[in-house]
């Protein structure tokens, strides 16, 4: 396997105080599912956006696809973000556009910010998202505005923005977190035949260790900025979730092993 992504000895400082991330180091291979799980405040969202560069590390590298992230600069890192699709737990969507309108703009990358503002699309890109709407459920819903849709049409929405970039790296980031359990498994379904389907290499921040436990190809525990776990979803035990969660861990381990669990 080819390796996709690696970071290397990463740390992010905030002020004199905040130590998000701590000399964390691991790889993802390419057509790789991995989640990353941990408590709410253990670094997770943090290090998902220092892989695509919207928060600076304070040291270390990140090296995707052959090409170090740290020193791009502006021009480099926007080609960059051109195959890395972001998915993020509140959906980031302009409610008062249409599905459609919405998933052009994964598109806004590629294109110059004359294109961008005049919303300048060929027609190949156009029948490129009808086409991804259509994969993900949405066909009924290409033309309503975004406010009328359910959270889980609305992530679903985001997805399709995502993959209209033909990304190499999904970064998700809690993306099912604000969704009801009907909603949450559907999304996770979508995001692993993706994966499966497209060779799309997919890392995801979850809180829940059932979900990971049943769509990952690996997880990495994230506590207190250090990576507490890397390794199968085989290999997870009640121990290992306890050194990741600490005081929280019981009612995962409780989730865990709930067979109607997402």
């Amino acid at each position: 396997m080819t390796t996709l992504l690696n970071v290397k000895d990463v740390s992010k400082q905030y002020g004199q105080d905040t130590l998000a991330l701590s000399d964390v180091n691991f790889s993802v291979e390419e057509g790789e599912f991995v989640s990353i799980i941990g408590p709410s405040g253990a670094g997770k969202s943090t290090l998902l956006r220092c892989i695509n560069r919207m928060i600076n590390v304070s040291s270390g590298d990140i090296t995707f696809d052959n090409e170090s992230v740290v020193g791009l600069k502006k021009k480099e890192l926007r080609r960059l973000r051109t195959n890395i699709g972001m998915i993020f737990q509140h959906y980031n969507l302009v409610e008062r556009l249409s599905v459609i309108e919405n998933v052009m703009h994964g598109r806004l990358g590629y294109k110059s910010t004359f294109a961008g503002i005049l919303s300048l699309y060929k027609e190949e890109e156009k029948e490129h998202a009808v086409h991804l709407l259509k994969l993900l459920g949405l066909e009924d819903q290409i033309y309503k505005r975004c406010d009328q849709l359910s959270g889980g049409q609305k992530q679903r929405v985001g997805i399709a923005r995502a993959l209209t970039q033909n990304p190499k790296l999904l970064l998700c980031d809690e993306p099912i977190a604000s969704l009801d359990p009907n909603a949450s498994k559907k999304i996770m379904d979508y995001l692993q035949n993706i994966s499966v389907s497209m060779g799309i290499t997919v890392l995801v921040n979850l809180h829940q260790v059932d979900v990971a436990l049943k769509y990952s190809d690996r997880i990495i525990g994230v506590s207190g900025g250090k990576i507490v776990y890397n390794d199968s979803p085989e290999q997870m035990t009640q121990e290992k979730i306890k050194t990741i969660y600490g005081s929280e861990a019981d009612d995962l381990i409780a989730a865990a092993g709930d067979k109607n669990a997402v």
